[in-house]
């Protein structure tokens, strides 16, 4: 959602920091810059003038003028000031109330609340340990009350049985009443919403508000609304009272305005957005790491704590004790697929790490697809256990047939079995006591990203995803110090090039 974004003050920001010294002009013309770039991305004009006016009284002040390097400075104080607009430090969903602590999602229809609803209601069971019942309060869409049901049973979460002719406020009512008879810790309530604010959807909430007490109102709100999304927002908080927002579809093609827009015009935090359709497609929002996405600093924090949450610490142990022996079979080589498409494939992964946003266009095209892991994972399951333990006795035959089975070609294949030798003969040097994760570092500049192109990187080392699913921290520094990736202490990118199955660079 903030690619464009990013893109835009990336490039901005690549002129100021190219110059030694920065004059008052200069950096007028840069806060210009950035205002359009603001604008374009659906950010209110309100937002736009506050957030420039900020940056430039900071930016032309001493702290800048005595800094050693000028335009870094001004960077951060982008940073900083846009970590502000965002709300500072991130927040989380208040269960601190008696329980059953009531959950009341407001929104326009589309919006998502439903879907949210469960996601909420299944992160708060995984993750929190807690007792969910939700409930639909939607009378007026059809099917809705039948859709929240359906979701439920897909989360594992029980829902409210639907009492046909029953009105919103009732439901709740009902609700509040089998929650605490059924000992839950939470009872969420899915409110009608319709596809443009008006006064009978307003006094609605206003009256089921009044009758169940919520602890937490959220809203949920389109990340694709574009500079309407203040007017909801601001509709919604005036009338019924909002603790909190959660942003849909930030993964979809908006351009970001909404998140920055919403946060600064009510106050309230944005506790969580939906990346995604599945029920686990659900993260924290968090100011600082937001802010670093949006300014190609990355989110290293980010990507570890999704590699620790997906990855299997029992499974690694044993990949781990396999490839210490020297043991890379194609199953092996099937299972790291499935991780890094278990941790957002190899855009999610890209979109993720510092500075790689500057060579969106070098990776593009590079023909980085993550529909090649689907190819790969295809191509292996048509195989025989016979021919996944020894790769070696692939004939021309049996391509053929794994071809026709897969729906691939054979010259797929070639290459997912060229990857696979070169990755195995990596394993091999490795359990001869090379060391490991350091060595995939030095030799790729980047862990864990089969697939590019046909051919394909080293995969991320099972160990280390060990110590991270056990809560440790990884090897290079940080608590997300990942070695080998630019701007975090290892070898630098070597400008996409030179990679295993990449091409070279140009000379």
């Amino acid at each position: 959602m903030f690619d464009t974004l990013s893109e835009r003050l990336g490039s901005i920001f690549d002129k100021l920091t190219k110059r030694g010294a920065l004059s008052e002009s200069d950096v007028n013309e840069a806060m210009r810059e950035v205002r359009r770039a603001l604008i374009e991305a659906d950010v209110a004009l309100d937002v736009v003038r506050s957030f420039t006016d900020k940056v430039r009284s900071r930016a032309i002040g001493q702290e800048v003028i005595r800094s050693v390097t000028p335009g870094q400075m001004v960077v951060k104080i982008v940073n900083d000031q846009m970590v502000e607009m965002l709300g500072s430090d991130a927040e989380t969903i208040d269960l601190n109330a008696a329980a059953p602590v009531p959950i009341m999602l407001v929104g326009l229809q589309g919006s998502g609340k439903t879907t949210t609803t469960a996601k909420i209601a299944r992160r708060l069971t995984d993750r929190e340990k807690r007792k969910v019942l939700i409930a639909s309060l939607d009378t007026r869409r059809p099917a809705a009350q039948e859709q929240l049901k359906i979701l439920g049973e897909q989360a594992g979460i029980d829902t409210l049985p639907i009492v046909a002719g029953q009105m919103p406020v009732d439901i709740g009512k009902r609700a509040l009443s089998a929650a605490r008879l059924g000992g839950y810790d939470v009872v969420m309530l899915d409110t009608a919403g319709r596809t443009h604010i008006d006064e009978s959807l307003m006094a609605e909430m206003a009256e089921i508000r009044r009758t169940t007490n919520p602890h937490e109102i959220l809203l949920v709100a389109d990340a694709l609304t574009g500079q309407d999304a203040v007017n909801v927002a601001k509709s919604f908080n005036d009338r019924v009272g909002i603790t909190g927002i959660v942003l849909t579809r930030v993964d979809g093609d908006g351009r970001g305005g909404a998140a920055l827009s919403m946060r600064a015009v009510t106050e309230k935090p944005i506790k969580l957005i939906g990346v995604g359709e599945r029920l686990d497609a659900l993260e924290e929002f968090d100011p600082k790491r937001i802010a670093g996405r949006i300014l190609g600093m990355g989110d290293v924090v980010g990507l570890v704590e999704k590699a620790a949450a997906n990855i299997d610490a029992e499974q690694a142990a044993k990949a781990a004790e396999r490839m210490r022996k020297g043991q890379f079979d194609l199953d092996d080589l099937a299972e790291q697929l499935g991780q890094m498409a278990k941790i957002g494939g190899m855009s999610g992964v890209m979109g993720m790490l510092p500075g790689v946003g500057k060579m969106k266009k070098q990776i593009d095209a590079m023909g980085v697809d993550d529909s090649v892991f689907k190819r790969q994972t295809a191509i292996i399951s048509s195989m025989t256990k016979q021919e996944r333990k020894k790769p070696d006795i692939l004939k021309a035959s049996r391509k053929r047939r794994i071809a026709a089975g897969s729906g691939t070609r054979v010259e797929e294949i070639n290459k997912l079995l060229k990857m696979h030798r070169q990755m195995a003969d990596m394993m091999k040097q490795m359990g001869k006591g090379k060391g490991m994760f350091g060595r995939m570092a030095g030799m790729a500049g980047m862990g864990g990203m089969p697939g590019a192109g046909g051919g394909g990187m080293p995969p991320m080392d099972p160990a280390t995803l060990e110590r991270l699913t056990k809560g440790g921290g990884l090897p290079g520094g940080l608590p997300g110090g990942l070695p080998g990736l630019p701007g975090i202490g290892g070898p630098k990118l070597p400008v996409l090039g030179g990679l295993p199955g990449l091409p070279g660079k140009k000379k």
